[in-house]
This record gives structure tokens, C-alpha cells and sequence, in this order.
């Protein structure tokens, strides 16, 4: 009798998780609902997304498998995309995997602007990166190209990077101009732009030269994820407006 009643408990809570979104991808959890937070990917189209200046869906980013896969050996065209809404303050949550040896970004407050193909001249960029394989996490300066990071501004500390192959959690909070990268549960990344030291902070790295209006970061603007030329995949794109 005690089994039996072992097992219908085990069951029960099972069953409670999974109602909750505990074990569901791209769904939202009944705490996340009451928080607020909303989907930008529903696991199985595209709706909601497009390529960076570009109003169609790029070929090389194929939905599978409840992902966002870009796949490099697909047949046609790639590029960033990016959800099609701007955002300023809020708390944006999403799940990836990089190949081995593998690069990508998650980006955010980014700009579509004539001069530049790729968001990464407008915008922050938190890093996507298989830190054991690829050679930009030896390059930049004490990390601050392993994942996690700012890119090429702050480094992740801890870097808490699980792994080629395996799924990271992350998640970006921005609230008047203060952000916040969190990687795997851990706080890896703080800062503020707008403030003299964050001036002083860009104009040491690589992005003046790239666009000498990066600095100048929009309050609002849209999130992007990187075709880099390797397999990535990501699921469990969440926000919630602050």
C-alpha cells in the first residue's frame, strides 16, 4: 500500500511540473505568466521574427525541433535575425547550444541603419561561444570574448560556460540604462551605459572603429540572434516588459 501510494505521489507531481512548464519548452510556466513574461518563439514557425533589414525569414535559420537552428550547410541565404519590436527596459530570458568550436551572439537595443549589414554594429552584444574551442576566447582582453561576456567590453565572471554541445540559460535585464547578463543561473555581467565610464569603456575596444556612433546606444531597440557561419540553436525566447 505505502508503493502504491509512493508511486501515485511521484505521478501527481510529475503531472504538476509538467502543467507548470517545468519540463515544457517554449511554454511559459504558470509563475512566468503571473510575472508578466510573454513567448517571441512558439517552437514550431517563425512568426514574429525576420532577417536584420530584411523583411523575410532567412533560409539557413531552420525551425526544428522546438529551435532556432541556423544551419550553414542549408541551402540559401542567412544573416542575424531579429525580433520584429524594439524594447527598452525589460528581462529577456533564452536557452542555447553552440557546435563545437562554434560563435554566435545574443544582441539587444540593436539599430537597422543603412551604413551596416550586421546588427553587431549597432548593438550589445552577449557572447555565444564555445569557450574550449574557438580562438576568440583566447583574443580581447582578461575573457571579455568567452560567453557571457559584453563582447569585447566586460568579461563573464564566473564563466560558467557549460559546454559545446549542451544547453545554456540566459538571461538580460535592462532597467533605466542599468543591465544586468545573467549565464546558467550565475550573474556574469553588470553595467551601465550612458555614464562616463562606459564612454571610456567602449573607446578602448574594437567598436569605434566599426561605427563612431556605437557609444550612443539606443533606449529601445531590437533583439537579435547571430549567424557567425556555425551551427547554433536556441529555444525558450521569453521577455517581459519593465
Amino acid at each position: 500500500m505505502t508503493k502504491k501510494i509512493s508511486v501515485l505521489l511521484v505521478a501527481s507531481l510529475l503531472l504538476t511540473m509538467f502543467s507548470d512548464g517545468l519540463f515544457a519548452h517554449n511554454k511559459l510556466s504558470e509563475h512566468e505568466k503571473k510575472e508578466g513574461f510573454v513567448l517571441l518563439f512558439d517552437g514550431t514557425s517563425s512568426e514574429g521574427w525576420r532577417g536584420y533589414k530584411k523583411d523575410v525569414f532567412p533560409d539557413k535559420w531552420l525551425v526544428e525541433d522546438g529551435t532556432f537552428h541556423f544551419n550553414p550547410e542549408a541551402e540559401g541565404r542567412g544573416g542575424d535575425i531579429i525580433f520584429d519590436k524594439k524594447f527598452s527596459n525589460m528581462h529577456f530570458k533564452i536557452e542555447w547550444k553552440i557546435a563545437e568550436g562554434g560563435n554566435s551572439g545574443i544582441f539587444y537595443l540593436g539599430a537597422e541603419n543603412d551604413k551596416f549589414r550586421a546588427i553587431y554594429a549597432t548593438a550589445p552584444e552577449l557572447q555565444v561561444l564555445d569557450d574550449a574551442k574557438h580562438p576568440d576566447a583566447k583574443a580581447g582582453t582578461d575573457g571579455n570574448r568567452k560567453s557571457g561576456s559584453l563582447y569585447d567590453l566586460i568579461p563573464a565572471s564566473p564563466q560558467n560556460f557549460k559546454g559545446a554541445g549542451e544547453w545554456n540559460t540566459t538571461e538580460v535585464i535592462i532597467k533605466n540604462g542599468h543591465v544586468i547578463h545573467m549565464q546558467n543561473g550565475a550573474v556574469v555581467v553588470q553595467y551601465e551605459y550612458g555614464t562616463q565610464m562606459w564612454e571610456a569603456l567602449v573607446a578602448r575596444s574594437k567598436f569605434p572603429g566599426i561605427n563612431p556612433d556605437w557609444v550612443n546606444l539606443q533606449e529601445e531597440g531590437y533583439i537579435g540572434l547571430q549567424d557567425h557561419g556555425n551551427h547554433v540553436w536556441f529555444r525558450n525566447i521569453k521577455i517581459k516588459e519593465l
